[in-house]
């Protein structure tokens, strides 16, 4: 029976990894609703590039997900479709957790504020169905797990702020998970893989839209492969790392860490 797990795996990796190619195709077709410009953003060096590689990223992995964990092919989709909302709708006007916040009691709500609701429900959406499965239950830990979800798919956003750095970081933390056969795991690191060439030569990026879903599938897996304890935990770093870039930038203390330095502009053309 064991060898079943491996297989397992690896299947969802190259049906998420075919998928994600297949969008991109389409996309240089101009398949994609409103049409090629739609999807067309600036990025950090003031170069314009595509958010396909978001949308490819989403869709494979949430395709992957279908017939192994459907719930968090949903949750897959929610965080790509907030994110897509945050990037096609945005106003750019508050920025951060804390920006927004202040803003929605202001009474100014906000895409990204929305996108928050959002993340907490897709959350939800991956862990409770899975806890409600096994002894015990759903309880505390699985608003932590919920948390994690959402928390990594904050994080992921916040580190895609150069190329490459947000699938970087997801695939190193995605690869002990798929080594355990997780599902949400493998789906992400097929679709990734795809997307990382261009991601880091500059040609395509992430956005809200890809950096979501990736942040959320990377979390999912970790939720369902934890204990409670483990939740909670991770739900701590999660939130600390998120409260601590309210006031410190990753890309400084990056570029200031010469071995984060290295690895971060590791393949990188731009």
């Amino acid at each position: 029976m064991r060898p079943a797990r491996p297989l397992r795996t690896l299947t969802t990796a190259l049906v998420a990894a075919t998928v994600t190619a297949g969008i991109r195709r389409l996309d240089a077709g101009g398949g994609l609703p409103g049409g090629r410009a739609r999807w067309l953003r600036t990025n950090h060096a003031g170069a314009t590039v595509s958010l396909v590689e978001g949308v490819a990223l989403a869709g494979g992995t949430a395709a992957a997900l279908l017939a192994a964990r459907p719930a968090a092919a949903g949750a897959v989709l929610l965080a790509a479709a907030a994110g897509g909302l945050d990037d096609l709708a945005g106003d750019g006007s508050a920025r951060g957790l804390g920006g927004h916040l202040r803003a929605l009691r202001d009474g100014r709500p906000t895409t990204g504020a929305l996108k928050v609701v959002a993340l907490g429900v897709a959350g939800l959406l991956a862990v409770a169905p899975a806890d409600a499965r096994v002894p015990g239950g759903t309880g505390p830990h699985t608003l932590a797990g919920a948390g994690v979800v959402a928390g990594a798919a904050n994080l992921a956003n916040l580190f895609d702020l150069r190329p490459g750095r947000a699938l970087k970081v997801a695939l190193t933390a995605a690869l002990p998970l798929v080594v355990r056969g997780q599902p949400a795991a493998a789906a992400v690191s097929g679709a990734g893989l795809v997307v990382l060439p261009d991601d880091l030569a500059g040609r395509t990026m992430l956005g809200d839209t890809g950096a979501n879903p990736l942040g959320a599938a990377v979390g999912a897996a970790a939720a369902h492969r934890m204990g409670p304890r483990g939740r909670w935990a991770t739900l701590a770093v999660l939130t600390g790392l998120t409260l601590a870039s309210e006031r410190v930038s990753f890309t400084r203390v990056i570029e200031s860490t010469p071995v984060l330095r290295t690895l971060d502009r590791w393949g990188r053309q731009r």
